[in-house]
């Protein structure tokens, strides 16, 4: 479903990633691992389009996507929640969920069952439907930001450090609800510091440490991997 290959990018003289290779298969959670400053959230950020990458160098469904603006990757099916949440203030959590519906609805089409299916994942969001979205918890927030990419009706979510911040239990129930989002259909690319979780829940997973690809295996394996639970599993 997406493949990078060979994907360099720049912050001015900066080199971020470097030529990093990779892909996500269609139906499979697939995780990104590494410390803070590896070049996980520049690799998101490369695939929604909102930083320039190598020309060509990333593909959905086949199709390269490096040249395209934003919002055009976003009506291919690609919805991106970024690090930090970014609520919209002085929005409603009714009001930030229904903006993301902007990239398929016309007047007149109901998201009743986009509605219906984020507040089944997260009834708390329907209790909450009229409060500001800036006041709310931060575990509620990183619902509401999972709940809003997926009013875009995404078949791909980018995921970025959904377990900044939270509490332990929180971040077990989140990692609960992005595999129920992944067996309901959608297919999942997550990045995190938090190994143990991300690595549980993905077939697939790759370590990438200063801006390159160093591991790649099947979550299970990088689990058991001695360098992977040195540096990251604090075993």
């Amino acid at each position: 479903m997406l493949k990078l290959e060979t994907v360099d990018v720049y912050y001015g003289q900066i080199r971020a990633l470097h030529g990093i290779t990779f892909e996500v298969e269609e139906g499979e959670i697939a995780a990104i691992i590494g410390a803070n400053g590896a070049g996980k959230t520049t690799t998101l950020r490369a695939i929604s389009g909102l930083i320039p990458a190598t020309p060509n160098s990333i593909r959905f469904e086949g199709r390269p996507i490096t040249h395209m603006k934003a919002e055009n990757i976003v009506k291919l099916g690609i919805a991106h929640v970024p690090q930090g949440r970014r609520i919209f203030p002085g929005l409603t959590v009714r009001e930030n969920l229904n903006i993301a519906t902007s990239p398929w609805k016309k007047r007149g089409m109901s998201m009743e069952k986009e509605l219906e299916r984020v507040y089944t994942l997260f009834p708390v969001l329907k209790d909450r439907e009229k409060q500001l979205g800036w006041s709310l918890s931060g575990g509620e927030q990183q619902m509401l930001a999972v709940g809003r990419a997926l009013m875009s009706r995404p078949r791909l979510l980018l995921l970025d450090e959904p377990s900044l911040g939270l509490a332990p239990k929180v971040v077990e129930q989140m990692f609960e609800t992005i595999k129920i989002i992944n067996q309901e259909g959608t297919t999942v690319l997550v990045v995190e510091q938090n190994a143990v979780m991300a690595l549980s829940v993905a077939r697939r997973g790759y370590v990438l440490e200063l801006g390159q690809i160093v591991l790649r295996d099947t979550g299970e394996n990088l689990m058991k991997n001695e360098m992977v639970q040195a540096a990251y599993l604090g075993e």
